[in-house]
């Protein structure tokens, strides 16, 4: 069989391992730093994408440490439920949503691609610069000389990937349209019965939160993610994008100004030790992904929005559809296979995440509310919120199955 090289132990790049060893491939994963640590805070995968991970063998794992979401939470800025958007396995989907910690979500899939593919299926200290290919091979280039020969390369290296900067050398900036986010992560109280993820506000000024720690949970407590959006009327310009930059609170006062009930939104923020800013930005849709034997997959190809929860998701999924095409191609037709089936189906996302994706509920009832004493049902009706929450199912593939 082919052997493979993927740029970027990821979530995207670790579930392709795993993916095409369970198809007999020959994998090697090349990872930029030197040591892999479980950086982050939480994320979301979806139930069409949690479908391929328990396809893995990986379901008695994720639910050890991962909350099975109930349901996605939309209020208003004072508080009123707009929209409750159950995401569990009774609600019809194939697979449950879970929210989890992305560093833990990683190290799970380390530790699968280490125990199946093998200990040295990983290289650390191998940040890739770049490819040079024949007709028959492609030798992958180091950033300090060294090489290594393929028969594909998949470019899995994220935002800053080298292999799409190859690709498409002359693309441009980051889109940046003005959202700043803040994020971070702590031990609360539960919320509820804590497994229900809460979108407050609106375009201007939005509050997600979610528990992500299953093991907490059973102790009936929380840790609880959090991410706080400010837009600007005037975007800063965006010369790159780093989650490990730090950041004072300022922005926390703007939040005060919501009023969930039984959510505290000001104490929440205030109590994070640790607390992270990064822009909310994309890229342009690509006209291709392939060339000869190499192709992108994940945020290397589909940078998006992180609305709709699709980020790692759409990875995941771009994972299984690239095993697949090449089991049944194992060569450049193949990985053209997998773009001609992936590449439109995720520019769709990336469009409507742009949008607003289903937080466009948000500024429906933004529109039409006044008040905390407001009737949400008197302003807005069921087939309008359920016109946007099933629209952006269907369209980013995680339609229910009943």
């Amino acid at each position: 069989m082919a052997r493979i090289v993927i740029a970027g132990a990821g979530i995207g790049g670790l579930t392709a391992a795993l993916c095409l060893h369970e198809k007999g491939f020959e994998v090697k994963v090349l990872e930029a730093v030197e040591e892999l640590k479980p950086l982050g805070v939480g994320i979301n995968v979806m139930p069409h994408a949690s479908a391929v991970l328990h396809e893995l063998g990986l379901g008695p794992v994720l639910d050890e440490c991962a909350i099975r979401t109930r349901a996605i939470e939309y209020r208003t800025r004072f508080g009123q439920l707009i929209q409750s958007d159950p995401r569990n396995v009774e609600a019809g989907f194939i697979a449950p949503q879970y929210s989890v910690h992305r560093g833990e979500l990683q190290f799970l899939l380390l530790d699968a691609v280490r125990s199946r593919v093998g200990e040295g299926a990983i290289e650390t200290g191998w940040p890739v610069e770049g490819f040079s290919q024949t007709d028959d091979a492609v030798t992958v280039l180091c950033a300090d000389g060294r090489s290594h020969e393929a028969d594909i390369l998949i470019g899995a290296e994220g935002l800053r990937s080298r292999v799409r900067h190859q690709l498409h050398p002359d693309e441009g900036p980051l889109c940046y349209e003005g959202t700043m986010m803040f994020r971070g992560a702590v031990e609360t109280d539960m919320t509820g019965d804590g497994r229900t993820m809460i979108i407050a506000g609106n375009h201007d000024l939005k509050f997600v939160t979610y528990p992500i720690s299953e093991k907490l949970r059973k102790k009936g407590r929380a840790l609880t993610n959090w991410v706080a959006e400010v837009r600007h009327d005037k975007p800063r310009h965006i010369q790159d994008a780093d989650w490990s930059r730090g950041v004072t609170i300022d922005f926390i006062k703007e939040f005060d100004r919501l009023q969930l009930p039984d959510v505290n939104v000001g104490e929440i923020l205030r109590a994070t030790e640790n607390v992270t800013e990064y822009p909310m930005v994309d890229r342009d849709p690509l006209p291709f992904w392939s060339k000869g034997r190499v192709t992108l997959l994940g945020d290397a190809a589909h940078p998006m929005y992180p609305i709709g929860a699709n980020g790692a998701s759409q990875a995941i999924i771009d994972a299984r559809v690239l095993a697949d095409e090449l089991a049944r191609r194992p060569d450049a037709t193949g990985l053209q296979s997998y773009e001609e089936i992936r590449r439109p189906l995720t520019t769709d996302v990336v469009l409507a995440n742009r949008r607003g994706g289903p937080e466009r509920v948000l500024d429906l009832a933004d529109a039409r509310v006044t008040g905390p004493d407001d009737r949400i049902e008197e302003l807005i009706t069921r087939e309008e919120l359920e016109q946007i929450s099933s629209g952006y199912r269907n369209l980013a593939g995680f339609r229910k199955s009943r």
